[in-house]
């Protein structure tokens, strides 16, 4: 027996919500990132004033403590390059085509089915 067999049929709705909260918000982290990395080119731009501060205000915690560990290369800030790499190596493992999240969610709409 199956950790998936084993589910309630009652939890295929939470499943299925926690797949989409955990793509959207892995996506939404991963795209917010990339927009700090466009905005590395605009040093001019103050990340926490005005519509900026949905930009700078979630991300810079963790570029902070990430930056005491790596430092910049050339002067080139690369910590929002890695929390791209990193979120989209977690986005993977969790609910990409063969994540964690997907394949349980998977397997529990095919036993429902059955």
């Amino acid at each position: 027996m199956t950790a998936a067999t084993s589910l309630p049929q009652s939890w295929l709705p939470l499943l299925s919500g926690l797949h989409l909260a955990l793509a959207l918000g892995l996506a939404l982290w991963t795209l917010l990132f990339l927009f700090r990395i466009v905005l590395t080119w605009y040093p001019q731009i103050d990340l926490s004033r005005g519509a900026m501060r949905l930009v700078g205000a979630p991300t810079e915690p963790l570029l902070a403590l990430t930056r005491r560990l790596i430092k910049p290369i050339g002067g080139v800030d690369v910590t929002p390059v890695v929390w791209v790499g990193l979120l989209s190596l977690v986005r993977e493992i969790l609910v990409g085509q063969q994540g964690l999240v997907s394949q349980v969610l998977f397997r529990a709409q095919s036993v429902g089915i059955g």
